[in-house]
């Protein structure tokens, strides 16, 4: 079974920094889509920014866009979200998901696209 297991979440101040990693037990170049999304209680999930892993497309959801940066390495099977200026609003359970299928990319933010996900990491941004 493969797995994808998050890390790097803590508590920290606003305006903090912080980079999730997502590992991937099988060669990353297995999927076609990796996608980070992040879930606050009592709100819906959602997809913060994907990446296509043949070609390199990039979507960034608008809430951190510009403040987020996904990137991967193929040699560690591991994609990387770096996090700046956080924001009391950015408190929530990270996940990344994975998807094979091509398609896919088409639907990337919506989380019924994917059938592999982490348990997630949390991110607590608090004064």
């Amino acid at each position: 079974q493969v797995q994808l297991v998050e890390s790097g979440g803590a508590l920290v101040q606003p305006e903090s920094s912080l980079r999730l990693s997502c590992v991937v037990s099988v060669d990353i170049q297995n999927f076609f889509v990796i996608c980070w999304f992040r879930q606050a209680p009592g709100k819906e999930r959602e997809a913060i920014t994907c990446i296509s892993i043949e070609d390199s497309r990039i979507h960034y959801g608008d809430s951190m866009k510009g403040r987020i940066t996904i990137s991967r390495d193929n040699a560690k099977n591991t994609v990387y979200l770096q996090m700046n200026s956080l924001k009391h609003e950015d408190t929530a359970s990270y996940y990344c998901a994975a998807e094979t299928r091509r398609s896919s990319w088409y639907h990337r933010c919506s989380p019924l696209t994917y059938d592999t996900w982490g348990q997630g990491t949390q991110v607590t941004v608090s004064s």
